[in-house]
């Protein structure tokens, strides 16, 4: 009987420290990409980064080839995106970089009945992992396969699989891949700088932070 309820005990103990995994079904965007998505805690989110190159209605989202191409659609506002360093392999891998021109057009950059998450929505993610000194190492992907080591505190225990996508300066320069992940939030913070939500391979907090509009980072979306 003793036994009994000690073994229990311990499946109740477990119960209580392992990840509640709740997967949802994929999505799939304008150009016919799939993606897998998670549920976590009140929201589903992708569990991939976007990499579509049209919006919603089929327009297609220009593409930046060169550092001059990438500059001038800061210059002009416009939205465009780019793969890291202008290579299709990296962009394979991490998704493609975006500036927010392109996050915060009309004709919609997300999937029909997704849209790019607010502030208040990543904010409400970080809760539901335990806050923000505590929820970046449970979105991170596990491992040094794509992030360098150490790759500090990283669970992935929501199964949000977030990856060093690293980002491309307004005037078209790229670095923090492998480092750094960024994902821009649709909530602007002036004229020219909007919020977005950063993790690293140092320790498993989730900043948030505010960059130039013209800057070129990743995107996830959250279900409508």
């Amino acid at each position: 009987m003793n036994r009994y309820i000690s073994l229990m005990a311990f499946i109740i103990n477990s119960w209580l420290v392992l990840p509640l995994l709740s997967y949802a079904q994929s999505i799939t965007d304008a150009d016919g990409n799939v993606y897998k998505t998670i549920k976590i805690g009140d929201q589903t989110w992708m569990a991939q980064n976007l990499s579509v190159s049209k919006f919603r209605n089929g327009d297609l989202i220009p593409e930046a080839k060169t550092d001059e191409a990438w500059e001038k659609a800061t210059m002009d506002k416009k939205p465009a995106w780019c793969n890291y360093e202008f290579n299709t392999d990296l962009g394979v891998t991490f998704g493609k970089l975006y500036n927010w021109f392109a996050v915060n057009d009309s004709r919609g950059l997300a999937p029909k009945g997704w849209h790019i998450p607010s502030d208040k929505e990543w904010n409400a993610l970080s809760t539901a992992l335990g806050g923000d000194e505590k929820s970046g190492g449970k979105l991170k992907e596990k491992g040094t396969t794509h992030w360098k080591s150490p790759n500090n505190e990283a669970t992935n225990e929501s199964g949000f699989t977030a990856l060093p996508g690293g980002l491309n300066y307004s005037y078209g320069t790229f670095v923090k891949k492998g480092t750094t992940g960024y994902w821009w939030t649709s909530v602007e913070d002036g004229d020219d700088t909007a919020i977005l939500y950063s993790l690293n391979y140092e320790d498993g907090a989730l900043f948030n932070l505010f960059l130039n509009k013209g800057v070129g980072i990743s995107v996830r979306c959250v279900k409508d």
